[in-house]
């Protein structure tokens, strides 16, 4: 495709005339791109300004100019070669190379991000892993190619959001954005700006103190009642994970033939979290593990499943359609009303959530001195987590057992009000 004619940046003894200022010289190159040159007191530098689709754009310098070095293609320019390149890394290439090869062209975050959340899918997780940080990117992060991306401005991106979430939830989408860019450089050699993520995603530090919820018994039963109440279906999956301790995710995946309702010793077979990560997610969710409930449990679970064969979900919503479906999390379907149901039992639904139920199974099961191997798997999760989130409690556990292990060994003292008896 013809480069556009611009004289004054054509070359470097037009470009050298110009007056030396921080604002550009721009050239149009085509529909929502346009090239600059900033004139410097030294060689002068390329740039790209392009429109991010949302009625704003983003710029990015590329490159140094050939005012005073030999262009080279690769780090100095002269005017038709950044012309060139401003194209290949906005669009792939000029737009008649670009309609012949179209699979050319540079990745955007937001394209990484939805190649993530197709590949997460695909091995059996969560799209809303992907989705949810997505929908926390501007629209000029995201439509940016992702070989310009710098670390700067993901780093401001990361420091803004903590006016609007806990460090440790900043941490969580910034591992989820920096796995996407890992897949796109993955898969495009041309991406070599790895250091633009790990740099400006890095993890914050002390991110990860743990501020879980601990309900008493009664706040449980008062819970799991008001869950009733508000919503049957809705108290059905409130029951369970008070019950059983699991995460909501893995009780909405429950099928009827997953309840064993004995008479007497009725359990679920609760299927495993995958947590983790990892290319087996689909096999590992596909694992189960025992967990007990109650006769009562059992027997309202047996009765709203009655001639639903054994394949359907065990836990359904009022309409119908199960918990986390269409394309949500399972917590979208039920995170207002558990808000209500909050408020209705006097707790704040700020800091109180269906995962607390988890959290206060947990500590229930190391109060009653179970040993905490029996809790890890009765959970679903390993001992090393237990003892990280849960030290505070397992340090009351381990300390009214060991005192039983006291060796007493001063000799009791004689009262006061006894007296010898002479010999």
């Amino acid at each position: 495709m013809a480069k556009p004619r611009n004289y004054s940046l054509e070359t470097p003894t037009a470009r050298l005339k110009l007056d030396i200022r921080k604002k550009p010289h721009w050239q149009r190159l085509g529909p929502g791109l346009s090239l600059g040159y900033r004139r410097n007191e030294g060689a002068g530098t390329w740039s790209i300004r392009a429109a991010d689709g949302q009625g704003g754009e983003w710029l990015k310098k590329f490159g140094i100019a050939d005012d005073f070095a030999k262009a080279d293609g690769k780090a100095v320019f002269n005017y038709g070669q950044a012309v060139t390149e401003a194209r290949k890394l906005v669009r792939g290439g000029d737009e008649d190379e670009v309609e012949e090869e179209q699979g050319n062209k540079p990745v955007t975050l937001g394209i990484a991000m939805d190649r993530y959340k197709d590949d997460l899918v695909s091995r059996g997780a969560g799209a809303s892993n992907a989705t949810t940080p997505k929908g926390h990117l501007p629209a000029a992060l995201l439509s940016k190619p992702v070989p310009l991306l710098d670390s700067q401005e993901l780093r401001k991106w990361r420091d803004g959001m903590l006016a609007k979430m806990a460090p440790a939830s900043v941490n969580r989408y910034c591992k989820v954005i920096k796995a996407a860019l890992n897949l796109a450089a993955k898969a495009d050699r041309r991406i070599k700006n790895e250091h633009a993520w790990t740099t400006g995603l890095q993890l914050l530090p002390d991110a990860n103190e743990v501020n879980n919820v601990i309900l008493t018994n009664p706040q449980v039963i008062r819970f799991v009642g008001a869950a009733y109440a508000h919503d049957a279906k809705l108290g059905e999956l409130t029951d369970v994970l008070a019950q059983s301790g699991a995460r909501p995710s893995q009780a909405a995946r429950l099928y009827v033939r997953d309840l064993i309702a004995h008479k007497t010793e009725p359990r679920l077979m609760m299927p495993k979290s995958a947590k983790g990560g990892g290319l087996n997610r689909t096999s590992k969710k596909v694992e189960r593990y025992s967990v007990h409930i109650t006769p009562a449990l059992a027997e309202r679970l047996a009765k709203a499943a009655k001639g639903r064969p054994a394949s359907a979900p065990l836990l359904v919503r009022s309409n119908g359609k199960t918990w986390g479906v269409d394309g949500k999390g399972v917590s979208d379907d039920y995170r207002e009303d558990v808000a209500e149901v909050v408020k209705a039992i006097g707790l704040d639904p700020d800091e109180v959530t269906l995962y607390a139920l988890r959290h206060s199974s947990i500590v229930r099961n190391l109060l009653l001195n179970i040993p905490i191997r029996v809790v890890a798997a009765s959970h679903n999760t390993s001992v090393a987590e237990i003892e990280r989130t849960y030290s505070k409690f397992i340090t009351e556990h381990s300390g009214n057992l060991s005192r039983r292990a006291l060796l007493d060994h001063e000799a009791p003292q004689p009262a006061d009000n006894v007296v010898p008896m002479a010999a």
